[in-house]
């Protein structure tokens, strides 16, 4: 569901005043953040963030075409294997067999 227009995209202000700050004096640098739920705006552009996915910072660079998307999309939280190894029962197994 869309944010109203009438209100603002979502950002962390933290993070508006890194980018800010970063682009007063021309800058560019890696920026941590833990909140994937920020909106990308224009202001963002050319810089590096590094988006928190449960273990370790990703960086991402953003490029134009990110805008409007969530930081949350470029970092993957989980990553899904091809089903389960398949383990067969030997005839030296002890387990039974049912």
């Amino acid at each position: 569901m869309a944010r109203s227009l009438k209100k603002n995209p979502f950002v962390v202000h933290h993070l508006v005043r890194k980018i800010d700050k970063l682009n007063k004096k021309k800058k560019k640098g890696i920026i941590k953040t833990w909140s994937r739920a920020s909106t990308i705006i224009p202001t963002m552009i050319g810089h590096t963030i590094a988006v928190y996915k449960g273990k370790e910072h990703l960086p991402i660079y953003i490029t134009d075409y990110m805008t409007g998307h969530k930081l949350g999309e470029f970092a993957p939280t989980l990553y899904f294997l091809r089903g389960h190894p398949t383990e067969r029962p030997t005839k030296n197994d002890n387990r039974s067999q049912r």
